[in-house]
């Protein structure tokens, strides 16, 4: 089966953090009380995605093996609906998001970049591996992404199962219809934090 048949399919799209929303770099920066604050860098065309997804119908999360407030923060702002932090088994969050939503594997894509997310990119319905991911991530998936986290890897998966649904164009149009309250809810918050 193409990856464009297995697109079709998708109702839930979940994705890694680390690598993936971001280029995987981890700024640790020293405060006054000798505790570190964590900082990361995301793309703002991947948020603009998520809210084309939600607009598009796909329910949008994350499950990433570290704990992190920065992570959390950005995670409220894009009004995800899954966040799993913490998760050395993906698998486990997988299913309970499974279970919440009734779908199957088979409608749901998650995108990873390191070895951590191979167990559920072999069992998805569609796997994609960002432009950066590791060697055995990319033979695993059923689609690289063009851009490499942190730089858009978000959005060219969002793009790529909207376009293969056939509503990629409409769902633009949509959320630029400055009169459309559908468009206004699925948008991302405005970075207020």
């Amino acid at each position: 089966m193409t990856a464009e048949a297995r697109a079709k399919n998708i109702k839930v799209l979940i994705f890694d953090v680390d690598g993936v929303l971001t280029d995987g770099q981890i700024f640790v920066i020293p405060n006054s009380e000798g505790h570190g604050i964590e900082a990361k860098g995301f793309s703002a065309h991947d948020g603009l995605g998520i809210s084309l997804g939600r607009l598009g119908g796909l329910r949008i999360g994350i499950i990433t093996k570290r704990q992190s407030q920065t992570v959390a923060i950005r995670a409220k702002d894009l009004k995800l609906e899954f966040i799993y932090q913490g998760q050395s088994h993906k698998m486990n969050a997988i299913n309970e998001i499974l279970e919440k939503t009734g779908y199957t594997l088979d409608q749901l894509a998650y995108v990873g970049d390191d070895i951590i997310d191979l167990p559920v990119m072999r069992r998805c319905g569609l796997a994609i591996a960002t432009a950066n991911a590791r060697q055995q991530v990319k033979s695993a998936a059923h689609y690289v992404t063009a851009n490499a986290g942190g730089f858009g890897a978000g959005r060219d998966a969002i793009d790529f199962i909207l376009s293969a649904q056939g509503t990629l164009e409409k769902v633009i149009e949509q959320y630029l219809d400055e009169s459309s309250t559908a468009a206004a809810a699925s948008d991302v918050g405005t970075g207020n934090m």
